[in-house]
């Protein structure tokens, strides 16, 4: 796995989420990149049951990706991370009484897989309670794991079809403790597109709010 940013785009004025979808696709596609097949990213929500020590509980997502289809990945909230084999699903239902899964708290990500050069693509539809919240888009630039080394790279291809929408340096790379030239792992890929799909939670429960 490469260097990976995952970001969020905005619906194109006056179009829907589908609408915007296919006219990146047709961007990628102007530009040479090939399609290859597709892709899948979700996201279970549990609640710790009882608290420890008298200490808020804490969440814990259960991440799943279609590039690493015989594992999984917890994340607590705030943090640790455990990279598990693809059973361990089964092993939250038995741990029921200690963490229960959030009803209606599912999110997926689903969409096409697209090749130019050294970068993958990958531009998705995230979904809740089977309603369209938003867009993602993946770009993993395959040949360095060193996020200092091709950043500028990365931003620069971005460019060519995301135009304003380019995002900043992902907070996950700026974060670790040697910065910019700690190597990338699929755990940052998994982390930013936790904070897209909170981000877009939060934005669903303000939305809510307000009607």
């Amino acid at each position: 796995m490469g260097v990976t940013c995952v970001c969020q785009v905005p619906v194109a004025e006056g179009k829907s989420v589908q609408q915007t979808v296919d006219i990146l696709h047709k961007k990628l596609e102007q530009l040479g990149a090939v399609k290859q097949g597709s892709f899948c990213v979700d996201c279970e929500t549990y609640h710790a049951t009882a608290n420890v020590s008298g200490q808020p509980s804490k969440l814990l997502y259960v991440m799943h990706n279609s590039e690493t289809p015989l594992s999984c990945m917890a994340l607590f909230e705030g943090g640790p991370c455990l990279i598990a084999d693809a059973n361990f699903d089964v092993l939250m239902v038995k741990l029921k009484s200690h963490f229960q899964n959030a009803k209606g708290h599912k999110v997926e990500c689903r969409g096409s897989r697209y090749r130019y050069c050294d970068f993958l693509i990958k531009v998705g539809t995230v979904t809740m309670s089977s309603s369209a919240r938003g867009i993602s888009v993946e770009v993993e630039y395959c040949p360095c794991v060193v996020p200092g080394d091709c950043w500028n790279l990365m931003k620069e291809f971005m460019q060519s079809f995301l135009g304003s929408s380019v995002p900043e340096l992902p907070s996950v790379f700026a974060a670790k403790p040697e910065g910019l030239f700690a190597p990338a792992d699929s755990v940052d890929t998994m982390t930013q597109y936790l904070e897209l799909f909170n981000k877009l939670r939060k934005l669903q429960m303000t939305g809510s709010n307000v009607r």
